[in-house]
């Protein structure tokens, strides 16, 4: 992929982890138990995430190992083809506990690719 197709990456990846984190915000797993359609949606923006990430070069990849590719692509992996295996604490905690710091670093990255 060239430059810019991988810079379109990240800023997908970046501005679907932060709607997700803010789509989540307080949200408990009890409150999001009971919100099917915020399930769904927070579902759907972690699986972009991930996609996103595959879509990066191995070349930029390899430049930001700060971030954990394989992790944020497997969990795409596991929300697609393994759906009905994800708790609902796992996705809370995904959005809660990873996504902020990777937030922070792809706004590095971006912030320096202007």
């Amino acid at each position: 992929m060239s430059r810019r197709d991988d810079r379109i990456s990240l800023v997908d990846m970046l501005n679907h982890a932060e709607e997700a984190v803010v789509l989540l915000g307080e949200a408990s797993l009890s409150d999001l138990a009971e919100n099917r359609v915020m399930e769904l949606a927070l579902r759907k923006l972690v699986e972009i995430v991930g996609e996103a990430a595959n879509r990066v070069s191995e070349e930029t990849q390899h430049c930001h190992q700060e971030i954990p590719w394989p992790q944020i692509i497997g969990m795409c992996n596991r929300l697609v083809h393994g759906y009905d295996d994800i708790s609902l604490k796992r996705l809370r905690d995904t959005i809660n506990d990873d996504l902020p710091p990777l937030i922070e670093q792809l706004q590095a990255i971006v912030g320096e690719e202007v």
